[in-house]
């Protein structure tokens, strides 16, 4: 499973810090990352990190997010600085995730956690 954390409620220009870690029957993990679901809008893709490190980021976020991960721990964060109301949203983490299930192994490209509330206040 994913489990997130690191969300909650900051004022406009503030920061948060989002981590997630994967757990159980791991075999690899290839390219992790988070979505946010704002209120009324689409799920967007905000930030990912390769499984060679390299970055990738929503234009809407560049500048003002970081995304990190940590292979051995299995983390990934994401340091979010300069909020705006704008960023407000469920946030969930992805990962391209192979691992056992009922002994089989099974690989999801698109693996999601339970999501984490980040609110902006103006």
């Amino acid at each position: 499973q994913l489990q997130a954390s690191g969300g909650g409620l900051v004022q406009a220009g503030g920061s948060l810090r989002l981590s997630c870690t994967a757990s159980g029957n791991i075999f690899d993990i290839g390219d992790m990352g988070w979505y946010r679901q704002a209120p009324g809008k689409q799920l967007e893709l905000v930030a990912i990190v390769k499984s060679n490190g390299r970055p990738e980021y929503a234009d809407s976020v560049k500048g003002r997010f970081s995304i990190s991960r940590d292979v051995n721990k299995r983390t990934v964060s994401l340091q979010m600085s300069s909020l705006k109301t704008e960023d407000t949203g469920v946030y969930y983490c992805t990962a391209d995730i192979s691992y056992s299930r009922d002994g089989r192994y099974t690989r999801e490209y698109d693996f999601r956690g339970q999501g984490t509330q980040v609110t902006v206040s103006s």
